[in-house]
């Protein structure tokens, strides 16, 4: 209780240091309080800007809320945009923790000393972050490893944080006339979740080894490998990669690289890992990419630190992308057309009026290379937009907001010059045409006739079951007749597909087998 009271000290100290009352009480009809409290901290300096003292304030509380910052300077749908630039410049600069704590952490973690898990184990960390830091090591076949260690003591000190997070929202609630529209709340919590999930150390070890599953083979991103033999919730091992760090572009230009298609690449990854997966690394800042310079693998990317991942549905998938390539086409009618049809803009929305809306906010930025146009200008038009047309902000689109921007200012370090839509739009198309074409057509027969195939036999059964309680409706009965009568719908469905394409049912089925078999041998 003690501490937690000094800690609410020191913030209120902060506070009133950087003048952050002053700027909440700018939103309130209260002048003379406001007044009032400029008198009695005479000797402060409220100059800066207010988004340049607010990022100073956040700094100065510490890493966990230095985190936080960061996190809300995705939120442009939120905050002004010059509030948000300047959080976006909020990076952890982090001392590293005592060495010795970092053992017993390992020891606590994994069962046994460094020296007998690794043939060499080097203390003085190599990188260190608000949460984690990291250390190189050897395995004793020789493999070289990079070891992340969790911080102690990390899980207390952000829940007492949070805690204050959560108390500060519910009065900014109250107290501010804007407090609702900016949904303090619900922005803690997203929070809230983001730090407990990167906590836990195993999670990040299981995002990476997914994400290196998805890119097995590719010729454009490496993700290291993850030992599981010594991986825990506060202690990951994880194969170790050498490359430059993407920021560092004169080394880059010096080892030969090509700026130029690393940008290129950039933009085709990120839309792999959107599109085709459905799952991202959401954290790409320049500090967790690397370019590889090694013979084999010259010129990819390497990506570090999967604590943050995105993650799509299947409809999720299909509204952005029809968006993407309707942005692409200027089919801003189209843009407007699905915003409704996703249930996103209300149902009355006058297709015309959102259609004006997004073309003024997009048609300025087509034909220009990326140096002359800001995707942080453009959502905030958007987002603005989105408040007119009462467009809700779907939560799970955030963390690819804030990827998105990531990817903007990689490729203005690489390559201003880059045309981002040219470079996207045959990408977008050819997914496109592999999910709704032919080849779509044939990869959803083979994922869904197995599941048929098991439930056609057991449809008479279903059916009589349903008829024979119908005399006593329950829930039970309801829940069996929706299940009966979806299944029928898609049972229906399929086999209307196959009819149609086959010329009659028996047909539809040879067709089928002779598509699965081909599909098999590679034909």
């Amino acid at each position: 209780m003690i501490l937690r009271t000094l800690r609410l000290l020191k913030i209120l100290r902060v506070v009133a240091r950087y003048g952050l009352d002053d700027i909440a009480m700018s939103g309130l009809k209260a002048p003379r309080i406001s007044k009032i409290l400029n008198r009695l901290l005479f000797w402060r300096d409220l100059s800066a800007p207010p988004g340049v003292r607010l990022r100073m304030a956040l700094e100065d509380l510490g890493p966990i809320f230095v985190k936080f910052g960061q996190v809300l300077s995705t939120r442009r749908d939120l905050l002004s945009l010059d509030i948000a630039l300047e959080l976006a410049k909020l990076q952890d600069r982090v001392p590293p923790f005592d060495s010795d704590l970092a053992i017993a952490q390992i020891v606590k973690s994994l069962g046994s000393h460094p020296e007998q898990l690794f043939s060499s184990f080097e203390r003085v960390p190599v990188a260190s972050a608000s949460i984690a830091q990291v250390h190189f090591a050897v395995l004793k076949d020789g493999t070289e490893v990079a070891v992340k260690v969790l911080r102690p003591g990390m899980k207390k000190n952000i829940d007492e944080d949070v805690d204050l997070m959560h108390i500060a929202a519910h009065w900014l609630e109250i107290l501010w006339p804007d407090g609702r529209r900016l949904k303090p709340k619900e922005v803690v919590a997203e929070f809230d979740k983001y730090l407990h999930d990167e906590l836990d150390l195993m999670r990040e070890a299981a995002n990476g080894s997914q994400l290196r599953r998805n890119f097995t083979n590719s010729t454009l991103l490496i993700v290291p490998e993850m030992y599981w033999d010594y991986c825990s919730s506060s202690v990951i091992v994880m194969e170790r990669m050498k490359g430059i760090p993407i920021s560092q572009t004169e080394r880059l230009l010096a080892e030969g690289i090509d700026l130029a298609k690393l940008s290129r690449d950039g933009v085709e990854i990120f839309f792999t890992q959107v599109f085709r997966d459905g799952f991202f690394h959401a954290d790409m800042h320049p500090g967790n990419i690397l370019v590889s310079i090694e013979p084999a693998t010259f010129g990819r990317y390497i990506a570090l630190d999967f604590g943050i991942v995105g993650t799509l549905n299947d409809f999720d998938k299909d509204y952005l992308s029809q968006n993407f390539l309707a942005f692409f086409r200027r089919d801003y009618k189209r843009v407007a057309e699905a915003h409704i049809e996703s249930g996103w803009a209300p149902k009355d929305t006058r297709v015309d009026e959102l259609e004006s809306a997004v073309r003024a906010c997009c048609e300025p930025i087509f034909d220009r290379p990326l140096k002359d146009i800001s995707f942080g200008q453009v959502l905030l038009r958007l987002f603005q937009t989105s408040r007119r047309f009462n467009v809700e902000v779907q939560p799970q689109l955030v963390l690819l907001q804030k990827t998105l921007l990531n990817i903007e200012g990689l490729g203005r370090q690489l390559d201003p010059e880059l045309d981002l839509w040219k470079t996207a739009r045959p990408y977008l198309e050819r997914w496109m045409n592999e999910q709704v074409g032919w080849r779509g057509f044939v990869q959803q027969l083979k994922i869904e006739v197995p599941r048929y195939s098991r439930l056609l036999p057991q449809l008479p059964r279903l059916a009589h079951q349903a008829l024979t309680q119908a005399s006593e409706p329950n829930r039970q009965n309801t829940d069996l007749l929706k299940r009966l009568i979806v299944e029928q719908k898609r049972t229906n469905m399929l086999l209307g597909v196959v009819v149609y394409f086959g010329g009659g049912l028996l047909a539809g089925i040879l067709l089928v087998i002779f598509l699965l078999r081909w599909t098999a041998h590679g034909g």
